[in-house]
């Protein structure tokens, strides 16, 4: 209670001096009453009548009426104020007899001490009461003012708890095509929308609830509203609180259909193969040339080229016009796993091309075998028949090398051919013999401005914020490499690494990134950063030493510093890398491999190195929203990680659905466009690896 509040007191006596002593013992304790004198029954009916009191006391030895009528009395017009008795004498018996009557407690008028005490503690817990029934009563308005919201609201809007519908609109109702309220509430949301888009919306309801679902985020999921195809639904989620615990709002606008002329679908429509959906063969080289005229902001451009393996068997199998449906099905799970930059078309026959973005060549390599992998057990599903196929991927790696679009063409073809040459069902890099001289010469050109980058200064340290899922953000990040070329412009990595990697001059700018990301701890103090080896870095015995002294010359933690391998690279390099991941951890650096894939076989790497981290290959990113498979092999990768307590880490996150993916199988961390962009965080760095430069000054 409030120790200087005004309290209004009714204080029931046929003796005025008790309502002084009331009063001059509530003043001195520091109350400020208003003791109001109530001599009789009449008096006090038209006081309660007039005003409003928080607490009486009533004289037991000088007032006529006893205190079960009093209490009676007082709750024709207020039932919730307590009634305090006093008299003379009091002991044990007294006070039993007065509380079984109603009243709170029984005081003596000869302990003024325990009268202020008794009446401190029923104001508070009167006040207290009186808070709490606004409170409630606030919150059963607002509720209803909410369902009347709802009700006139056009989205159809529905609250959650653990999982159930507990309540819902009419739009609600008449989307999800219910009879009534009864067929909707006390249900599982989950029934409502198709398994490939249940791990995203059971992510979404726990990110809310957790606080870590971003205002004004949207959820992509898919609803089978009818018995045509799935609709696609836009979902807002909200954490609300009740009374009764927390709960997840859940809105879907109505969807948006813009009108569109009947001549301009049926144009697009003509760029388009029917059966496929991707563009046809003329349409696809026209938008992919566009798009390799400018490089992309990341990463690089990769040409795929996916054929069926045998499908002459096929069609002799299902007939040849129901190999068309076979064809469509398989462009359909082709669609799936493209990210939304990529385009596709069917360049001719039963062949299916591709230019996807993607961060570096092992990526696309990567995403190619996955498909081949994924192709080879899936089950179509044609005219009640059931069959399997295979196909073989050609993946070229668009670069300089190229001096137009034939010879990428002829490239990826080829690589194909490779690829049925050595028995089919896989993926086959491009590796012609006659690029050999173009790369050699492609080399020479980057190497040279490679080294002058780091005789000149001109490399950038960039950072990549790692956001936490599980609980609050850890201030980690990834460092990332930029190089400025002589006009000022910034170089990506894929750009001048792979010629680095080919020319030994990895190691030299591996320490390059090593000296700038201690120093940036140094200045900046991060929890930890994560900085990448490569494959030549590995193999260098005086590596871990030189760490140490750099560590020891800016006076760091060497805690702060986590060094990440390739899965693939370190699966290589086991032997030389399980030496230095021992010398890592006596000196307390971090071990984290990235592009993990979700393979159950792989697992035994992560007991021979002991990593702190691994970072879930981000290639499976985009299949993981809709690929129940996808999402149980990452969920059993994160499972063994968790049993062996090594936190996990996703590979570039690009919108809320992989997030709320993620967050529902239960992945650590997250990094990607998503949480931010790379930064560049280190303008300048002076006199690095001096002894290294002064070296391949002279090659």
């Amino acid at each position: 209670m409030q120790e200087h509040q005004d309290v209004l007191i009714a204080v029931l006596t046929e003796d005025q001096d008790d309502v002084e002593l009331v009063n001059s013992t509530l003043r001195d304790a520091g109350h400020v009453a208003h003791c109001h004198w109530v001599e009789s029954t009449e008096a006090f009916s038209r006081f309660l009548h007039e005003n409003r009191v928080e607490l009486i006391i009533q004289n037991c030895d000088n007032y006529k009426e006893t205190i079960r009528q009093v209490i009676k009395q007082k709750d024709a017009y207020q039932p919730e104020v307590p009634v305090l008795a006093m008299q003379q004498q009091v002991d044990e018996a007294h006070i039993l007899d007065a509380m079984k009557q109603g009243a709170c407690d029984l005081v003596s008028t000869r302990n003024r001490e325990r009268l202020h005490t008794v009446v401190t503690r029923e104001l508070r817990a009167f006040r207290i009461e009186c808070a709490l029934n606004s409170t409630l009563q606030s919150a059963t308005t607002y509720r209803k003012q909410l369902f009347n919201f709802m009700e006139g609201s056009s989205s159809a809007i529905a609250y959650i708890q653990e999982g159930i519908i507990t309540s819902a609109n009419r739009a609600w109702i008449e989307l999800f095509e219910a009879t009534d309220r009864d067929e909707v509430i006390g249900l599982p949301l989950m029934d409502n929308f198709i398994a490939e888009s249940q791990a995203a919306v059971k992510g979404a309801i726990i990110a809310t609830l957790k606080k870590k679902w971003q205002p004004g985020e949207k959820l992509i999921a898919k609803s089978q509203l009818s018995e045509a195809d799935p609709t696609t639904l836009e979902i807002d989620f909200q954490l609300a609180e009740f009374d009764d615990g927390p709960y997840v709002q859940i809105r879907i606008a109505p969807p948006e259909i813009p009108p569109e002329e009947p001549t301009k679908l049926v144009h697009e429509a003509l760029k388009r193969d029917p059966t496929t959906l991707f563009f046809h063969r003329a349409q696809f080289i026209e938008r992919i040339t566009k798009r390799l005229a400018k490089k992309p902001a990341s990463g690089l451009h990769v040409l795929v080229y996916i054929k069926p393996d045998d499908f002459s068997q096929i069609a002799e199998k299902v007939g040849l016009i129901a190999s068309e449906d076979v064809l469509a099905v398989l462009a359909d799970e082709i669609r799936k796993r493209l990210h939304p930059r990529d385009l596709a078309g069917r360049f001719e026959g039963t062949t299916i091309m591709a230019l996807l973005e993607r961060g570096n060549e092992k990526d696309a390599e990567a995403w190619a075998r996955q498909l081949v992998d994924y192709i080879h057990d899936f089950n179509f599903k044609i005219d009640g028949k059931e069959l399997r196929l295979t196909c073989t991927i050609g993946v070229c790696t668009v670069s300089g090398i190229f001096e137009n679009m034939d010879e990428l063409l002829a490239a990826v073809v080829a690589a194909h051919q490779q690829g049925k040459d050595a028995g089919g069902n896989t993926a086959a890099m491009s590796e012609a013999k006659d690029e050999d001289t173009k790369i050699r010469r492609h080399d020479a050109l980057w190497v040279k401005r490679i080294k002058a980058a780091l005789r000149d200064n001109r490399f950038r340290l960039a950072q990549l914020p790692i956001a936490g899922l599980r609980s609050e953000s850890s201030n980690m990040c990834d460092m990332l490499v930029r190089m400025v070329d002589e006009q000022g412009d910034a170089v990506i990595p894929s750009e001048f690494l792979p010629a680095a990697e080919r020319n030994n001059l990895m190691k030299t700018i591996d320490r390059w990134i090593i000296t700038a990301a201690i120093e940036f701890c140094a200045t900046q103090n991060p929890d930890r950063v994560f900085v990448r080896l490569s494959q030549q870095s590995l193999q260098d015995n005086t590596l871990v030493d030189w760490m140490e002294a750099e560590f020891r010359k800016q006076s760091v933690n060497p805690e702060k510093l986590c060094v990440q391998i390739a899965e693939r690279t370190a699966a290589r390099f086991i032997k030389p890398l399980t030496k230095m991941a021992r010398k890592f951890r006596d000196l307390g650096i971090g071990l984290a491999l990235e592009h993990f894939g979700a393979n159950k076989s792989r697992f035994q790497i992560l007991d021979i190195l002991k990593p702190d981290y691994i970072k879930i290959d981000g290639e499976l990113m985009h299949s993981l929203m809709t690929d129940t498979a996808v999402q149980e092999s990452v969920r059993s990768v994160v499972s063994a990680a968790n049993q062996r307590k090594i936190e996990t880490i996703a590979e570039r996150v690009e919108n809320a659905n992989e997030m709320a993916v993620l967050f529902q199988i239960g992945i650590h961390f997250m990094q990607g466009h998503y949480v931010q962009e790379p930064e560049i965080i280190l303008q300048e760095h002076v006199d690095v690896v001096q002894t290294s430069l002064e070296t391949i000054a002279k090659r």
